[in-house]
């Protein structure tokens, strides 16, 4: 049987499907602007004004100069070793400490969760952790990217009301199978929560792959400068700089700047795809209990 809508919900759906309609466009626009010029001849770029939906002519000259810049290369190799190097020991610290907290029983349960949720409102600021860091010989090293952002308190909280929706008896019956604490996480908790370790996975990916401002502080060598220290350097400083030693290298900076947006920005939304049959279930399934 079919149900007959009424006019005003007629005209609710409507006005709810444009307002989602009208936000997804302005979400998407600015990508889409950028797409759209950075294969658009430079020349006629540079005297278009107004919305942009399609190139203005056709060029790959912008790509070709972007691509045939070594700083690029490196940014690359930088970004996916500091990525793999936070993945890994993120991803083996969080279920730890999410297990740790979603355990019951033990003394200063309550005073342990307040230590960690209160480093996500207070810190020490910037100058004690360049101190800290520059302390333990970290300064200008790829672990003063990955170790001070190994962990974040909120992910593990997520993970950690995952964890505790898994009911008590499985770990009991662990126990009293020999079991130890470590093969209980590994061979009970963690497979069934895949869906929070793909959104937890997601969230240390774009947040390092997209960080730049502790490459700024603690890299002082820029063979060592990620990929978004590296477009950084190109939207702010000089677009061309180091990167064209052509003659009309002017004409190209508003090109090369939109071309080098999208090379770093297009990898890392090819890993939405694959993780997002997981995403809104591991967000509620981290969010529903408290």
């Amino acid at each position: 049987m079919v149900e007959r809508k009424t006019p005003g919900e007629i005209i609710l759906l409507v006005f709810i499907y444009a307002a989602v309609t009208l936000v997804g466009f302005v979400c998407l626009y600015p990508m889409l602007y950028c797409l759209a010029a950075s294969f658009s001849d430079p020349m006629k770029l540079l005297t278009h004004s107004g919305a942009l939906f399609f190139p203005t002519g056709f060029s790959l000259r912008g790509y070709q100069v972007v691509m045939n810049n070594p700083n690029i290369l490196i940014g690359y190799h930088n970004t996916l070793l500091y990525v793999a190097g936070s993945l890994i020991v993120g991803m083996t610290l969080t279920p730890l400490g999410a297990y740790a907290l979603s355990c019951k029983g033990y003394p200063f349960r309550k005073a342990i969760v307040f230590l960690f949720v209160f480093t996500m409102y207070f810190s020490g600021g910037m100058v004690p952790n360049f101190l800290t860091i520059s302390a333990y010989g970290m300064y200008n090293t790829a672990w003063a990217i990955i170790l001070p952002t190994a962990v974040s308190t909120y992910n593990m909280i997520v993970m950690r009301t995952t964890f505790a929706a898994v009911p008590e008896a499985l770990r009991e019956s662990a126990y009293i199978d020999g079991a130890n604490d470590f093969v209980i996480l590994y061979r009970i908790y963690i497979p069934v929560s895949k869906a929070t370790m793909a959104v937890i996975i997601l969230f240390y990916v774009v947040s390092q792959w997209n960080s730049w401002f502790p490459a700024m502080i603690y890299l002082r060598d820029s063979k060592k400068w990620p990929l978004q220290m590296i477009l950084r350097e190109i939207l702010i400083n000089d677009a061309a700089g180091g990167i064209s030693d052509d003659a009309d290298a002017q004409y190209l900076q508003e090109l090369i700047k939109y071309c080098t947006i999208i090379v770093a920005t297009v990898p890392i939304l090819c890993i939405y795809p694959f993780v997002q049959k997981y995403f809104m279930k591991g967000v509620m399934l981290g969010s529903v209990k408290g």
